[in-house]
């Protein structure tokens, strides 16, 4: 607030606020896709720009419920390492093509089933397979790295490598028909990409997210509300993509400064204590806060009219 009354006294002083900010040229808003598409071409991915400044990722294979293959792991990676520089996306939304949000790992196709069958002898195999599970944890590691909000939009089942990966992301939005599951421990696996990490710290259970981990039981749209896991529920996915979309919009009308800065302080604060959390927004925010944005937003709250913001 200091530091926004400091900028006041210009106005005291007989200079406009208005001349202190620099002139910046927003375009109209306009139908992004076909560039969006054109920039982004991946087998097991559909990207598309519904709003100005809101992507949307949409896992793409319905035939096979979505389920996470070799490409898949590799093209998450690419994707969000791509979108997090694009200045024409402000804000993401993940969803499921067809029926199903996500079946999870795909166990035809999936690298540790061929080391596994290696000749290798166990150190070399156990080497071998650490590259590879790192791999598979930087897939969704890079949801989390990604500055731009990430939204979640999941409908019917998210099971296994579907829990892992939405625990990435920032907020979750479910339909009434949507079902979870932690499903590794019936395949004989202790999940490894990031649910165990990620999962308690969103839910704050322990009781309930080691009876979920331990039985894999299904747990619904109504129980993974009450536990903190998604924040609101839809009727049916066209409601809730309606519903994702609009929040996408919203935050992506916000300074990108201002947004980008919150989730990169916020992931890091989940990760630290509270002192080393506000030291580091204290080093963030004394360049951050130089930024044109923050006048712009007080100029437009001044005048009652919506700010626009330049491209970060």
């Amino acid at each position: 607030m200091k530091i926004i009354t400091q900028l006041f006294k210009v106005s005291s002083q007989g200079v406009h606020l208005r001349s202190v900010l620099r002139p910046v040229c927003v375009g109209s808003a306009r139908n992004m896709s076909s560039d969006t598409t054109s920039k982004y071409n991946f087998e097991t991915l559909k990207i598309t720009q519904p709003k100005e400044f809101v992507t949307q990722v949409e896992m793409n294979r319905p035939k096979k419920l979505n389920a996470m293959n070799n490409t898949f792991w590799s093209e998450m990676r690419t994707c969000f390492q791509q979108l997090n520089t694009d200045s024409d996306c402000r804000v993401i939304v993940l969803s499921g093509a067809g029926r199903v949000f996500t079946s999870g790992l795909d166990l035809t196709d999936i690298d540790t089933v061929t080391v596994m069958q290696s000749d290798l002898d166990p150190s070399r195999k156990a080497f071998a397979m650490r590259g590879t599970i790192a791999d598979y944890q930087e897939t969704f590691t890079v949801i989390e790295k990604c500055t731009k909000p990430v939204i979640a939009a999941i409908h019917n089942a998210c099971i296994g490598g579907g829990i892992d990966m939405t625990s990435a992301c920032d907020i979750r939005y479910g339909t009434q028909d949507s079902f979870f599951q932690i499903k590794e421990v019936d395949i004989g696996l202790a999940a490894d990409v990031g649910t165990l990490q990620r999962f308690p710290k969103i839910v704050g259970n322990d009781s309930l997210v080691r009876e979920l981990t331990y039985t894999a039981r299904r747990f619904y749209s109504d129980e993974a509300k009450e536990m903190g896991f998604i924040s609101r529920i839809f009727p049916d996915k066209d409601s809730m993509m309606a519903g994702a979309i609009e929040t996408a919009e919203l935050i992506a009308s916000k300074s990108p400064v201002a947004v980008q800065g919150s989730k990169v302080s916020l992931v890091y604060s989940r990760d630290h204590s509270v002192r080393e959390g506000l030291e580091h927004v204290a080093v963030w925010n004394q360049g951050m806060l130089q930024s044109e944005d923050l006048m712009k937003a007080v100029m437009a709250g001044m005048e009652k009219k919506t700010p626009k913001f330049s491209k970060l």
